[in-house]
């Protein structure tokens, strides 16, 4: 069985480069749950699209992740999954998520996908990355939805991080060890 590293930051830490810059020379596939709701969002996936190797096979999957891997995990050396913010937003914009039942349906949903994730990669001999924010040291969200998806990604990150071999959390483009071989890249 291959590595399962988490690797985890606030926005702009600079997640998505370390993690690219560790798969860089496998056979990878990259796993991008951002959906392009709107022109500025296009555009950012578009600049990722551009800044990946030609050589990366792309899985684009907004949701049910580990069974569109599962269907396409072909050679991979790495799996690369940017990322597990995005899939709870889209898990909890699903249906126009309001009030607490729906809340708690999207988190069971979310920590469902991250178990599958889990028990996926525990029958593969890839490495794999799966990048997440650490949204817990920002402000209290003012909203009853923003205080559920934040816990709800917070419960997940706990999850992964327990089943994971590394979490590494990004600073400021600067990779900290939480877990695993300090270094080991």
């Amino acid at each position: 069985m291959g590595r399962l590293t988490l690797v985890l930051g606030g926005a702009r830490s600079g997640k998505s480069r370390y993690a690219e810059g560790r798969a860089a020379q496998a056979a990878v596939l990259l796993v991008a749950t951002a959906q392009p709701l709107d022109a500025e969002m296009a555009a950012r996936i578009a600049t990722h699209r551009a800044n990946r190797p030609a050589t990366w096979r792309t899985l684009e999957a907004p949701a049910k992740v580990a069974a569109a891997i599962a269907a396409d995990l072909g050679p991979a050396e790495v799996v690369l999954v940017d990322c597990l913010t995005l899939l709870a937003n889209n898990l909890f914009a699903m249906g126009e998520v309001e009030g607490r039942a729906a809340h708690r349906r999207a988190e069971a949903e979310l920590l469902a996908e991250v178990e599958a994730l889990i028990q996926l990669h525990s029958g593969s001999h890839a490495d794999w990355i799966v990048i997440s924010n650490e949204l817990g040291l920002g402000l209290v969200p003012p909203n009853p939805l923003g205080r559920a998806y934040r816990d709800a990604l917070g419960r997940a990150n706990q999850h992964l991080s327990q089943a994971a071999d590394e979490v590494i959390l990004m600073v400021a483009g600067l990779p900290l060890w939480l877990k695993g071989e300090l270094g080991r890249a």
